[in-house]
This record gives structure tokens, sequence and C-alpha cells, in this order.
């Protein structure tokens, strides 16, 4: 074997275990006439899929055109169209308040249960500003893989 095919395979073996560990996520707007304040670029989810019982962080990188100093996030999360969980978060435990005019990141980590089911899951995501005005609203998929963690076993 040469050189070249052992670090091609190498060069591709790591690219996919990479690409297993960190997803981008295709994001849809709830309403695409809205012109919403603030504009989402992407979601990533770490580790992709998920695994239950682990850890799992969604960041998701936006841009705003005016200053937010508070607000709240309020999530809903569906399983093959049925709605199982809401939440809801203060931003400015989410992200640095205030956010500032520009490029920002919202990053929320959280512990899926063991018991959770594996498949495909919804997640709807609302962003309020201090008096609950709706700065922007996506809509993505993501996946729950069917192995536990070892913290399961």
């Amino acid at each position: 074997m040469s050189k070249f095919t052992g670090f091609s395979s190498l060069a591709i073996s790591y690219f996919l275990l990479v690409s297993t560990i960190v997803a981008a996520t295709d994001v849809h707007y709830c309403d695409n006439n809205e012109e919403y304040e603030v504009k989402v670029q992407g979601v990533d989810i770490i580790p992709y899929p998920v695994a239950r019982g682990a850890p799992a962080t969604f960041s998701i990188s936006a841009n705003t055109d005016t200053e937010i100093s508070s607000g709240k996030l309020v999530i809903e999360v569906s399983y093959f169209g049925w709605h199982i969980h809401s939440e809801t978060h203060d931003l400015c435990k989410e992200t640095s308040c205030p956010v500032a005019v520009g490029d920002f990141v919202i990053e929320h980590s959280q512990v899926l249960p063991g018991y959770t089911p594996p498949g495909t899951y919804s997640l709807k995501m609302k962003m309020l500003d201090g008096r609950k005005k709706e700065l922007t609203c996506i809509k993505f998929s993501f996946e729950i893989g069917f192995l536990s963690s070892v913290a399961d076993i």
C-alpha cells in the first residue's frame, strides 16, 4: 500500500468519524413571510445523532440588527408529530446579555433521559424579547440514536 493510499484512507476515516459527532442541521423559519429581527444562520448539534443519557449541545448561530437586553427561549419538541415536551429558558443564561448588534451564538446543553425513544424529533424555538415580542421562530429536526451512552449500561 502506498503512503498516499494509507493517508487517504486515514483522512476518509477521520472525516466519517467527525461527521457523526457534529451535524449542521437544516433550519426553517416558522413563517417564511415574516421579517424576523433575529436571523438564524444555522444550528450545530454535538454529538450527532444525540445519545440518550449523555450531554447534547445545540449551538444556534444568529445575527441581529438591534441590541437585545433580555428575553426568553421557548422550546417545543415533537416526536412523530406529537407534542411531547416544552421548556422555557432565560436568553441571558444561554448567551451573553445584552446581545450586541451583529453575530452571536446561543448554546444550550442538555442530557436526555436514557429511556428517550430513538428516532427523528422536531424542535421549534421562539426567541422573545423582554416585552414578549417574537424576535425569531425556527424549526429543525434532529436524531436520537438507537444506542444509549455507556452511562446507561
